[in-house]
């Protein structure tokens, strides 16, 4: 990743895009390139103006970031994609590595500019482990240092006579560039991806600088930052681990490392893909931006506010976001991949189970983060749903593969806050009662909003409800042709809500056990369901990638949301019942909001918008001011009015007003007289305004109008119609005028005769 200069924007490849990422806010915009292949390395210039892509197809691309808009795009001259790139400091100048020179024995890995201009020096390495130095006024290699048994991962210069470099072979070594000699080797006991310079100006006494002179941070295979002291080759600060289980290390190991001035923040980022920024002077955590989900298994509202979410992806750990600023909170704990979550109604504590056979319950602190404080063990196999009481923070209901239920009593330690305060390390719950619930494994567990009954959905293709107080068997739905997905008492009614892999929804009376409605609509298996609305509403996620919510009353589907491209695992609505999160397996988290209310006054501020209009209509009809009425009536798309105005207007006034309308206007009514010409009624108010139409513009500006070919089409053959028309009613009035002239002759010659 790069941030550009003043550390407002995080620039960040992914895939054939470049993401563009606000760091306050995690809002993002991407730049998308033509050719459709994978981004391999960019730059941006040390005046922010300059960003350069190189691709996979050996092209690189100039663009102007904050536009969106690639300027310029020139064939690479390597015969491999461009693994590194490098602007010197005044922004003239761009080196690319991979084959550039041909003294290295291997493709290039890293380009780096000399920062004093004067010297117009290009220092390259390359999986020969050497770095060579070349002068750009020869183009020669004027030096080579050789000191490294493996990649050299970066280079970092101290002044004008110092250089650092970091490797893969678990050193650093500082380099004196009058000499060209090695003038200390650090041994860092781990493969180092970045060193980084710590500025001399600055308090960086809390990461053990004490004394002058030069002090680097590496990063590296541990995942942890250290502080090294160039003068005695010592490290004088490591970082605490940000992690419980010590061999999880080598998955948090990092893979870059900068440092960001203006925002005095030193930034990371690890193989997980998650980007990190710490304070430069005390290397407290401040921010962190989580990178790929993989497959996202559950989902859930978070927080007093619902000013977070936490999310279960396929993997031992739990991300919470904070909505408003996309900062991610790791959780550890787990150790294997966690399957479900919920949430106490307070939005406090939530509970998470997982394939390791365990539940662990986490609390919210005043300042948002986020601590287990209980862990429960007892199942035999992997924890598949967890469902917590409504009323109190009191118990927990897990059910697993191993076919049986458990209730877990929280204790009253964990819901005090004083108490939950002095809480060091997790506490250890008990199952309060187990009971053999299905035959085969379970997969939705729910507690009723009272707290006294609990439901379950299986494989067996049944739903079964439970006593809370003793998890004694109260009675079985059944009626799926499949598997039960998901189990959800109504907030309002006696009713329970599955879902099911036969494609189906339904409801069932909890006093009868009978089923009330079916839904049916999905064409794959609907993996959950949540009641909204005030419970007068369903919705539903699918294996399809389909949202569908659901007017219980009238059994009808009134919305699908089509977000997702895979299976949609999470679904989740916050307390206001306005804004619902999805979460699926293409590793993505939709957030929706309720625009009902929104779109109803909008509908009605346009209704009474109209009604305006109308009467406004009206009255420039009845005052005779037909251009604004024209106007008027086209902008209302009232084409019958528009013709009415035709018809009024005398030919000179109406050859006026048309070649006065806008552009757009005249478009709309070119569609109208479209219609008018097919009527003999109306053909001739059409035929004027093409005969003015005609007059006033010229055949490319006609070309131009939208709909112009279609239109051409449609009035060709009417208007040659009406054409005959008029040709055979010219021949039979000649044919009268012909009868009139000679029975006017044969009139004169009686007359004269009778005068004889």
């Amino acid at each position: 990743v790069q941030i550009n200069r003043d550390g407002k924007f995080m620039f960040c490849p992914c895939g054939t895009k470049l993401n563009v990422i606000d760091v306050e806010t995690g809002a993002l915009h991407s730049l998308q390139q033509d050719d459709e292949e994978d981004i391999t390395s960019f730059v941006l210039s040390p005046d922010d103006e300059i960003l350069v892509t190189g691709s996979r197809a050996l092209l690189l691309k100039q663009w102007n970031w904050r536009e969106n808009k690639c300027v310029r795009t020139w064939k690479a001259v390597h015969i491999a994609p461009v693994a590194s790139m490098a602007f010197d400091s005044t922004s003239t100048l761009l080196a690319t590595g991979m084959a550039l020179f041909q003294c290295h024995t291997r493709g290039m890995v890293l380009v780096e500019f000399h920062p004093d201009v004067s010297r117009l020096q290009l220092f390259s390495s390359s999986v020969d482990y050497k770095i060579r130095i070349w002068d750009l006024n020869s183009s020669k290699c004027v030096a080579m240092l050789d000191g490294h048994f493996s990649a050299v991962t970066s280079l970092a210069f101290a002044d004008g006579n110092t250089l650092i470099s970091s490797g893969r072979d678990k050193i650093c070594m500082v380099w004196d560039l009058k000499t060209k000699e090695s003038k200390r080797t650090v041994p860092v006991y781990e493969s180092v991806e970045a060193a980084v310079l710590l500025p001399e100006k600055g308090d960086f006494s809390q990461l053990g600088v004490k004394k002058q002179g030069l002090h680097f941070v590496t990063a590296g295979s541990k995942g942890i930052l250290k502080v090294w002291e160039v003068a005695t080759a010592a490290c004088v600060y490591t970082q605490p681990m940000p992690f419980t289980l010590k061999e999880e290390a080598s998955e948090r190991s990092l893979t870059q490392c900068m440092l960001v001035p203006e925002r005095n923040e030193i930034v990371t980022v690890s193989v997980e893909h998650n980007i990190v920024l710490y304070d430069a002077q005390t290397l407290q955590l401040r921010k962190q931006l989580a990178g790929y989900n993989d497959e996202v298994l559950d989902v859930k509202f978070l927080g007093p506010g619902d000013s977070h979410i936490v999310v279960a992806t396929n993997s031992p750990q739990l991300k919470v976001f904070e909505l408003a600023t996309s900062h991610c909170q790791i959780l550890y704990g787990h150790t294997e991949t966690i399957l479900a979550l919920d949430v106490f109604r307070k939005g406090l504590m939530f509970v998470s189970c997982a394939k390791d056979k365990s539940l662990r319950v986490w609390r919210m602190n005043k300042d948002g983060r986020v601590l287990c404080v209980a862990q429960g063990l007892g199942h035999a196999h992997g924890v598949g749903a967890v469902s917590c009481s409504r009323l109190k923070e009191s118990f927990v209901v897990t059910s697993s593969q191993d076919c049986t239920i458990k209730i877990w009593n929280i204790p009253e330690s964990l819901t005090s806050k004083a108490k939950a305060a002095l809480i060091s390390s997790p506490e250890a719950l008990h199952a309060k009662v187990t009971e053999r619930g299905h035959d085969k494994d379970i997969n939705s567990v729910a507690v009723s909003p009272n707290d006294k009954l609990i439901a379950t959905g299986s494989q067996d293709r049944l739903a079964k409800l439970w006593a809370c107080s003793d998890c004694s068997l109260l009675g079985v739905f059944a009626g799926h042709k499949r598997g039960i997905w998901c189990v959800q008492f109504s907030p309002v009614d006696q009713v329970l809500a599955t879902s099911s892999a036969d494609g189906t929804l339904k409801l069932w009376g909890l006093r009868d056990f009978s089923c009330l409605k079916t839904f049916e609509g999905h064409d794959a298996s609907v993996l959950k369901i949540i009641f909204v609305s005030r419970g007068m509403q369903l919705l539903s996620s699918g294996s399809d990638g389909l949202v569908k919510l659901w007017t219980i009353k009238t059994n009808e589907c009134v919305k699908t949301l089509d977000g997702h491209e895979d299976k949609i695992w999470g679904l989740h609505s916050n307390k206001q019942d306005d804004m619902v999160v999805t979460a699926s397996s293409d590793s993505c988290i939709l957030l929706w909001k309720d625009v009902t209310e929104i779109e109803e006054e909008e509908a009605q501020a346009k209704q009474e918008e109209q009604i305006m209009k109308e009467q406004e209509l009206s009255n420039l009809l009845h005052e005779k001011r037909y251009l604004k009425a024209l106007g008027l009536a086209i902008s209302l798309d009232r084409p019958h009015t528009v013709l009415m105005v035709v018809k009024g207007e005398s030919e000179k006034h109406l050859e006026e007003n048309i070649a006065r309308l806008r552009k757009d206007q005249k478009e709309a009514v070119l569609t109208f007289l479209v219609t008018w010409n097919t009527n003999t009624r109306n053909c001739h108010e059409a035929q004027a305004v093409i005969e003015t139409l005609l007059k006033h513009e010229a055949p490319d500006s006609l070309l131009q109008y939208s709909g112009i070919k279609s239109a051409v089409e449609s009035l060709l053959p009417y208007t040659e119609r009406h054409f005959q028309r008029l040709s055979r009613l010219l021949q039979a009035s000649m044919f009268i005028d012909f009868m009139w002239q000679n029975m006017r002759l044969a009139d004169a010659s009686q007359q004269e005769d009778l005068t004889l």
